[in-house]
């Protein structure tokens, strides 16, 4: 009987459009109850259930007109969909057309990003609708081609190795030290073949398309006037973009804390950069650019879609976020797939730590070109060392599925974002605290032990310059300033490279403020050719203390693949640190001096009362040309035809010190 009853009191469809009043509040089975045992059945009650079936029925009809727009919705969503795309690309257009009209030049920038991503929405479009057919029709092309592919590929290297020694010959004769620059880069690749795991298995393409794509980025990047402006614009973007952080952390720790304390000054950048990572994820950004550079470096490199993938996710997020890309995969794939994602992690740096770097004043054109360039030749080399030789189970799989994250909203991604950047920043605020004080403890002891054999000021950055200088000479600083370059080398390998970029840092200042280049036997900066290759070299989290961290990120998605994952992560170390380096041979190669300009010029406009890099340089070119003889001063050169050369050899002579200031 209570079966009956409750499939009696079921609730249907049916009834809900008719108006049936859900029994379960009803009290009907009270009343029933009541008047089992002889009571009375209330006329109140009676009045209660007609007027809440009236309430019912009036809320019916209200909602009936939203309920129906629902159903409109939802039957024709596509439709929708596309009118209100179509509506904002016209509003976009006509803010495009404005913008360009206005100022054309203020709307460069626009005008590019709008091309690219234009360019990009048109080749998925015409991909997914006429990339079949276009197949079929170049087909007997492409037949022809692979006849002829065997003799043209060794016609198109002769061509390219001849091409490229022609350039080499003639831009290294008004630069000859480049050359050192060619003879590292070229040591480096000879030595990480040596180590090579399968000399014989070596896949030469993916390796010298690495190496090329490296070499292209880096003449873009850095010789070329289009790529030279497109990332210092770049580089501007992100210092003026990260200023932002200034508002949340001047309010809670105040201005006094965020302009005196490193802590309060470079680490809430971090957590704004993760709190913007990660709302670029949860929108989907991100995975579209980190699969377009994947893509590319897949069909040119013939490596796997999972290695591609994960080391192109390591020019924006660090060696521990990477892998995240590929979880699915990763307990499915080979050693050597092993080893080029953890290579991609050694080689790079992360973007929300790259930004404490840019706040330290670091280049930040630089950085994001030394974490571009490293991605392609991070992969090559590291099939270079660790080549493939068991059957991948992803070789030919033309993508990968790449999730976009469980927050439900943009605010949820906001909040979690800089919520998973805190212990980011109390990592980094550990490490920095145990590692200089370790390092402070091993020079307080290295000095102990060096004044027992009278050997006075031993300590690790000494040993390091010394060790590391025929390294750093070799990647192209010149052997004045090697030690120094040396010595940032070893923190960096040996301890972590945040504490090198902030040396680095105050070498660059004190250059910058036009200091004596040496004070005593203490160099208190170094060239701007040497600060360019320190740079490159810095990038990239190839240090002992990144092992653990790399190990316990792999462990944690593929804690079966642990004894694989350690017995390949020296050999990935290596091969990051490798990759740095060459990276930094590849920036002394390419770099090109900066011209100081008209230095009287300079001296006529200004007022001597403090120092700065180019007035440095000029007072240089201003000692240099004079001569002090028999008491009498005078100058050589187009100095001799300047009437004020004498005052501005005064004004000089209060900064700096000079032979000439005798006089």
């Amino acid at each position: 009987k209570e079966l009956l009853e409750m499939e009696g009191n079921q609730i249907t469809l049916d009834s809900l459009d008719k108006g049936t009043d859900n029994p379960a509040f009803s009290f009907e089975g009270e009343n029933r109850h009541y008047e089992e045992c002889g009571g009375p059945r209330s006329e109140n009650q009676e009045e209660r259930r007609e007027g809440k079936g009236r309430f019912s029925s009036y809320c019916r009809k209200a909602l009936q007109p939203a309920s129906k727009a629902q159903h409109f919705c939802k039957a024709h969503a596509k439709v929708l969909r596309r009118v209100v795309l179509g509506l904002l690309a016209v509003a976009y257009l006509c803010y495009f057309i404005v913008a360009c009209y206005l100022n054309f030049q203020r709307a460069l920038a626009l005008v590019v990003i709008t091309a690219v991503v234009v360019f990009f929405i048109c080749w998925g479009v015409f991909q997914k609708h006429c990339g079949a057919k276009v197949l079929l029709l170049l087909r007997p092309v492409g037949k022809c081609f692979q006849k002829a592919w065997p003799w043209l590929k060794w016609l198109l290297w002769v061509a390219l190795l001849a091409g490229l020694i022609v350039w080499l010959v003639l831009d290294t004769g008004r630069n000859p030290e480049q050359l050192i620059s060619l003879g590292g880069f070229c040591f480096l690749v000879l030595f990480l073949f040596a180590c090579s795991k399968h000399h014989g298995a070596v896949s030469w393409r993916a390796v010298f398309w690495g190496l090329g794509l490296e070499f292209l980025l880096g003449l873009f990047v850095l010789r070329t006037t289009p790529g030279t402006q497109a990332f210092q614009w770049l580089g501007d973007q992100v210092q003026y973009f990260l200023s932002y952080t200034t508002a949340g952390s001047s309010f809670v720790f105040g201005n006094t804390l965020i302009e005196e304390v490193f802590a309060f000054q470079s680490l809430p950048i971090i957590v704004f950069f993760s709190c913007v990572t990660s709302i670029l994820y949860y929108l989907g950004v991100m995975q579209w650019v980190i699969l377009k550079i994947s893509w590319v470096l897949q069909v040119s490199m013939a490596t796997t879609a999972t290695e591609t993938l994960s080391v192109a996710g390591n020019i924006f997020v660090g060696q521990s976020e990477a892998p995240l890309l590929i979880r699915p995969y990763l307990a499915d794939m080979t050693l050597s797939e092993i080893h080029a994602v953890m290579t991609g992690g050694f080689s790079t740096i992360a973007g929300s730590v790259m930004g404490a770097y840019i706040s330290f004043g670091i280049d930040a054109a630089s950085l994001i070109a030394a974490s571009v360039m490293a991605a392609p030749c991070a992969l090559g080399m590291a099939k270079l060392v660790y080549p493939e030789v068991e059957e991948s189970k992803f070789k030919g799989r033309a993508s990968i599925r790449i999730s976009r994250g469980e927050e439900q909203n943009i605010l949820e991604a906001a909040s979690s974002g800089a919520a998973n950047s805190v212990g980011l920043v109390a990592n980094i605020a550990a490490n920095l605290i145990a590692f200089l004080a370790v390092l402070e403890f091993i020079n307080a002891a290295l000095r102990w032990f060096g004044e027992m054999v009278d050997i006075e000021g031993l300590t690790f950055q000494v040993i390091c310059s010394y060790v590391l200088m025929p390294l750093a000479f070799l990647m192209g600083a010149d052997w004045a300033d090697s030690p120094v370059v040396a010595e940032l080398l070893g923190i960096k390998i040996f301890l972590n490279e945040f504490v090198a970029y902030q040396k680095l840092a105050t070498y660059k200042k004190n250059r910058l403020m036009g200091l004596e280049e040496w004070d005593g036997s203490r160099k208190q900066w170094i060239s701007e050719r040497a600060e360019s290759i320190t740079t490159f070299a810095l990038c990239g989290f190839a240090n002992f203390s990144s092992i653990g961290i790399t190990l316990g990120a792999l462990s944690s998605i593929a804690p079966q693949r642990k004894g694989d994952f350690a017995s390949v992560v020296l050999r990935a170390l290596l091969t990051g640190m490798c990759v740095s380096m060459l990276n930094a041979c590849l920036a002394g190669l390419l770099h090109v001096p900066t011209e100081v300009g008209d230095c009287a010029m300079f001296f006529s406009t200004t007022n001597f009362s403090s120092t700065s890099y180019t007035m440095y340089t000029c007072c240089k070119q201003l000692f240099a040309s004079s001569v002090l003889q028999n008491g009498t001063l005078s100058f050589t050169g187009s100095w001799a035809e300047q009437a004020d050369s004498v005052l501005w050899l005064q004004k000089c002579c209060a900064h700096y010190n000079h032979t000439s200031c005798a006089w």
